[in-house]
């Protein structure tokens, strides 16, 4: 199917929408998307980049309207931002080196591993004791690496980080959303050196995830952890099942 076709542009739009609320709330919309642009005819590493500016521009608006509700502060950023933004273009120099095939056996290879914490801290809603600066540094560069090199479903396992990390679980979502973006910021100009960006369907999945962003702010202001924590244990059930083939 040809991604800009009447279809393939209602399906980009559509699957973008749903993908931003996922994001916003939980993580993993990248599941929807990328697999989309590869039914559409994409390569996997080029939908693997491509998908990147609709994440871009989804962390942007949720990012925006978090901090103008007063949920996300630009001094909780730092501690985090440094370590995953270096890990961050350290991932996506490595994935920018192989070709389609390994790109997709590392994507499920990936998720198998990360299905395991993300299973054991499903439940997490309430602040943990908190991270050793060290320990805090070394898991937001793991998560950063992961982020830059596949992005799909990065925002789980930095949820449950920022959760253990002393956050409530909206002020965590708030945090996770801005990251995400910055660290998507910092992956995108590697994917345009390395031609790994389809530009016209990239801009169209783009219109959707802003969209999904901004009804998943609402929902997930107006909701708090009463939405977030069932969305991001069914994130969690959505990841396992499909890494244990039953769909």
């Amino acid at each position: 199917m040809d991604a800009l076709s009447p279809g393939g542009i209602a399906l980009l739009l559509g699957t973008g929408f749903a993908a931003g609320i996922v994001n916003t709330l939980a993580g993993g919309g990248s599941l929807l998307t990328v697999p989309l642009l590869v039914l559409l005819g994409l390569p996997g590493t080029l939908a693997n980049g491509t998908n990147r500016i609709g994440v871009l521009l989804q962390g942007a608006v949720s990012a925006w309207r978090f901090r103008g509700s007063g949920i996300l502060e630009l001094r909780s950023l730092a501690p985090v931002l440094v370590p995953v933004l270096t890990g961050s273009l350290a991932g996506a120099f490595a994935i920018a080196q192989v070709t389609d095939a390994t790109f997709e056996r590392i994507f499920g290879a990936v998720m198998l591993v990360l299905l395991v914490p993300m299973l054991r801290r499903s439940g997490a809603a309430t602040p943990g004791p908190g991270l050793s600066p060290a320990l805090s540094a070394l898991v937001f560069f793991a998560i950063g690496v992961y982020g830059g090199a596949v992005q799909a479903g990065v925002g789980i396992p930095l949820v449950f980080a920022l959760v253990y990390a002393g956050h409530d679980l909206v002020r965590a979502n708030a945090i996770k959303v801005a990251v995400v973006g910055a660290l998507t910021a910092a992956a995108v100009p590697v994917f345009a050196f390395q031609g790994k960006i389809a530009w016209a369907p990239g801009a169209v999945l783009a219109l959707g995830f802003a969209a999904g962003a901004e009804v998943g702010v609402r929902l997930a202001l107006r909701a708090g952890a009463r939405l977030i924590r069932p969305v991001l244990a069914a994130c969690v059930v959505v990841l396992a099942g499909r890494m244990l083939g039953l769909y």
